[in-house]
């Protein structure tokens, strides 16, 4: 059977800006969407939401853009409907989760946003985004560059959303719709409580453990039916340990 070549579902791509300090930053990455064919934009926490500076850097074309500009005051609301978060980071190292570049999972979202809702994530200017930002993300991108790195948010966006817009990929089964973040957020949070319920996690640091199982299960692409499926197992643990017969002494 021949593979079909398939460019990114746009309509199922949004790009996220959490916490911008600049509304002319959100203009300008709201310019770089239209380029590319996104039509939806959605800041968190923006510090100064200016409309003026904002049409003034989007122009005319991407107007509609900052008219239809989605805002939520918490990052984990505003991303619960999303199957994919593809966060955005400059900094790297050892201790740090592996990234790939834009063009690396360009071909990855071509796959996925067939039938998934995927969030491009991107930081704020000054600060990026912080671990427990990126613990939302299934997967993290940085953008190579030469010695000197810092990339301004609209540039960043820029790079992103081209090599997204120009990417192809052979799809012979696309894939599958994947559980939500809300759903993976409620899986963790049960996952926790099961594993500090039978000792399997350091009780004074549990999120750092944690880490390690939001790494394994981000590679896997979940399915909602798996969601419920690991959720049950965690019920079982714990009506297990709830009701563990006690010993009775001589």
């Amino acid at each position: 059977m021949d593979r079909d070549i398939k460019r990114a579902n746009l309509k199922n791509i949004a790009v996220v800006l959490n916490e911008p300090r600049y509304p002319e930053n959100i203009g300008a990455a709201a310019r770089c969407c239209k380029n590319m064919g996104i039509d939806r934009l959605v800041c968190v926490k923006p510090r100064l939401l200016d409309k003026e500076k904002m049409l003034k850097m989007a122009t005319h074309e991407s107007a509609e853009l900052i008219e239809n500009l989605e805002v939520f005051d918490s990052l984990k609301e505003c991303l619960e409907k999303f199957n994919m978060v593809i966060g955005t980071t400059a900094r790297t190292g050892r201790q740090r989760r592996p990234t790939d570049t834009p063009r690396s999972i360009a071909k990855d979202i071509v796959r996925i946003s067939q039938e998934n809702k995927v969030a491009l994530l991107f930081g704020s200017e000054k600060f990026g985004l912080t671990n427990d930002d990126l613990k939302l993300c299934h997967r993290l991108v940085t953008i190579p560059t030469a010695e000197f790195s810092s990339i301004n948010l609209a540039q960043s966006v820029m790079i992103l959303c081209y090599e997204i817009f120009v990417a192809t990929s052979s799809i012979k089964t696309p894939c599958p719709k994947i559980a939500s973040v809300k759903e993976l957020e409620g899986m963790y949070e049960h996952l926790k409580e099961a594993c500090l319920a039978i000792g399997f996690i350091n009780p004074e640091n549990p999120d750092y453990w944690m880490n390690n199982i939001r790494r394994l299960f981000a590679r896997i692409e979940l399915r909602s039916k798996e969601v419920r499926v690991i959720r049950g197992f965690c019920r079982q643990i714990l009506w297990a340990v709830k009701n563990k017969p006690t010993r009775k002494e001589n």
